[in-house]
C-alpha cells in the first residue's frame, strides 16, 4: 500500500479476511479518481474507521465542507445512496453525489459537524430517547420502484450462516432454543406488518451530533420490512443493560416508539440466536428471552 493510509479497523479487517484484500488494492486509485472527480482536497481518513469502507474530510473548489466515503460494493452498500436520498431531510446526513470505481461505491457526503458520536455524548438512557426519536423520522413508505431487498431476505442470508455456524459448533447453544430462535427470524419478517424503509444498523456510534440538526444518521443499510426489527442493533450495542436486563430494555424502546413490546421481544431473542455462536455472551441473553409456553 506504499504511503497510502489506511484506517486502523479497515487495515485490521482487511489482514483477516481474503476477500478484502483485492479491493483495499485497489482503494489508491480509486479514491485518487474520485478526488480527481469531484475536485476534492483530501484530508487523512478518519480513525479507527469503519471495517469496510475508507471515509475522509474533503472540501471542494467552493470551500464546501465534504467527506468522501469510498466502501466496498457489498450487497447492502449498493443501497446506501438510495437510501440517503429518500431519508434527505429525514434525519440523515445529506447525499452529494455517488460514482462507482471498479468493486467500490464513492459517495460524496455532508460532513457532520462537530461530528460527536452520540456513543460518546450522551449516557445509555438519553441515547435510547435520541435513537427513538430519529427511527419515527426515518421510518416511512419506501418511494415508488425502490431498489431495497426486503428484510426477509438478509433474514434468511443470516438464518443461513447461523445454521452453518451452529453445525460446526453444536453444544454452543440448546438445539430446540437454535431452532425456535431461528423460526422466528424468519418467520417474523413475514409476517403482516407495516413494510417500512428501515435503517437496520442504526445505533448510537452510527449516529453524529451536527449543525444543521442536533443529531444525524451516518452508514445506513436500508431495507424494506417490519419496523421492530430496526431497534434491535442499539439493543445489542448496550450490552450491560441488555445483560442485566434484557425484557426491561426491550420493553424501554418498544414504549420510547409505540411497538408491540411481546413483538420486540421476540425479535430480540431471535437476533440473539442469530448472534451468539460468534457472541457467547449472548447466549444467557437469548435463553432469559426464550418464549415461553402460555
Amino acid at each position: 500500500m506504499g504511503s497510502f493510509p489506511l484506517p486502523t479497523r479497515l487495515a485490521e479487517v482487511a489482514g483477516r479476511v481474503p476477500e478484502l484484500r483485492g479491493w483495499v488494492a485497489e482503494l489508491p486509485d480509486a479514491v485518487a479518481l474520485l478526488a480527481t472527480r469531484w475536485s476534492l482536497a483530501l484530508g487523512p481518513p478518519f480513525q479507527p474507521g469503519g471495517e469496510v469502507s475508507w471515509v475522509a474530510p474533503a472540501r471542494d473548489p467552493a470551500g464546501r465542507d465534504l467527506v468522501l466515503k469510498v466502501g466496498w460494493g457489498h450487497p447492502d452498500a449498493r443501497y446506501e445512496a438510495a437510501g440517503l436520498r429518500a431519508w434527505r431531510d429525514r434525519g440523515a446526513v445529506w447525499l452529494h453525489d455517488e460514482h462507482p470505481v471498479g468493486q467500490s461505491i464513492g459517495l460524496l457526503l455532508e460532513r457532520a459537524r462537530p461530528g460527536t458520536a452520540l456513543s460518546t455524548a450522551h449516557a445509555e438512557p438519553e441515547q435510547d430517547e435520541v435513537v427513538a426519536a430519529l427511527l419515527r423520522e426515518l421510518w416511512h413508505d419506501p418511494p415508488p420502484d425502490h431498489p431495497f431487498r426486503p428484510l426477509a431476505q438478509l433474514c434468511d442470508e443470516w438464518a443461513d450462516e447461523f445454521e452453518q455456524d451452529y453445525a460446526a459448533q453444536p453444544t454452543a447453544l440448546d438445539p430446540g432454543l437454535a431452532r425456535t430462535g431461528m423460526e422466528l427470524f424468519r418467520g417474523l419478517a413475514r409476517d403482516d406488518q407495516p413494510q417500512l424503509l428501515l435503517a437496520t444498523d442504526l445505533h448510537a456510534g452510527n449516529v453524529l451530533s451536527g449543525r444543521r440538526r442536533a443529531w444525524l444518521l451516518i452508514d445506513p443499510k436500508p431495507h424494506v420490512g417490519d419496523p421492530a426489527y430496526d431497534v434491535l442493533q442499539h439493543l445489542l450495542n448496550c450490552r450491560d443493560r441488555l445483560t442485566a436486563a434484557p425484557g426491561g430494555l426491550a420493553d424501554r424502546m418498544a414504549a420510547l416508539l409505540d411497538l408491540d413490546r411481546k413483538r420486540l421481544r421476540r425479535w430480540l431473542f431471535a437476533r440473539c440466536v442469530q448472534e451468539c455462536v460468534q457472541q457467547p455472551w449472548l447466549r444467557p441473553v437469548a435463553w432469559s428471552l426464550r418464549p415461553r409456553a402460555g
